[in-house]
């Protein structure tokens, strides 16, 4: 009968810690990305004209309707001269991308009328608008969905193994092939993602319940 190995986990956390740093700054600029793009995405699908709104959506349903592990796979197919860590990234960005922008989307729907009411009476120019009465509004009110966001894709960053970006759990796949330890490296893994993601989440649910006061 197997029995868990203390050792191996002490052994095997140096390894893990090294892809736990590649996991938190795939995490950290993946969010950055999501988080402006999304805010992109969400003003332009405002837009007048139909040839900018019709489009944004149409890539919107196409990335949210297909699985990340293939736009993973599609993208360093595609990009294969590029370092699997950018592409992780990018494609970790633009994926939560699509869901940050109706968070944002409803942060601007969120706003009373009465602020673009005053703004036009006001004479404001829509850029003076956004930039100091909409955006400071919208943002201030979505910032917890956007930190679940987040939370969300540190969960996700295993994805990234497939395309060979030595985050957290492929440093535990490794380990627990090279040493027969799989059970120590994952568990380990696995305590790791609770203990960095669950205060988070909480953290989290003050915010949104200090916001919403």
């Amino acid at each position: 009968m197997n029995t868990f190995d203390w050792d191996a986990v002490g052994d095997a956390f140096p390894l893990l810690l090294e892809g736990f740093r590649v996991t938190l700054l795939a995490t950290v600029l993946g969010t950055l990305v999501a988080a402006v793009l999304g805010l992109a995405i969400a003003v332009a699908g405002r837009a007048p004209s139909r040839f900018v709104t019709v489009p944004v959506r149409a890539v919107m349903e196409f990335i949210r309707s297909t699985p990340l592990l293939v736009q993973l796979v599609g993208a360093a197919a595609v990009f294969s001269s590029v370092e699997p860590l950018t592409i992780g990234i990018a494609v970790l960005g633009i994926h939560y991308a699509t869901y940050t922008s109706e968070v944002y989307r409803a942060g601007i729907d969120g706003v009373p009328k009465g602020q673009w009411e005053a703004c036009r009476a006001l004479s404001m120019s829509p850029r003076r608008t956004w930039q100091a009465v909409i955006l400071p509004q919208a943002v201030r009110n979505v910032l917890p969905a956007l930190g679940n966001y987040a939370v969300s894709m540190f969960k996700e960053t295993p994805f990234l193994a497939v395309i060979t970006v030595q985050e957290m759990v492929f440093e535990a796949r490794k380990y627990g092939a090279d040493h027969f330890a799989y059970t120590e490296a994952f568990t380990l893994a696995g305590l790791v993602f609770l203990v960095a993601s669950y205060p988070t989440s909480l953290l989290m649910r003050k915010l949104e319940k200090r916001l919403g006061h």
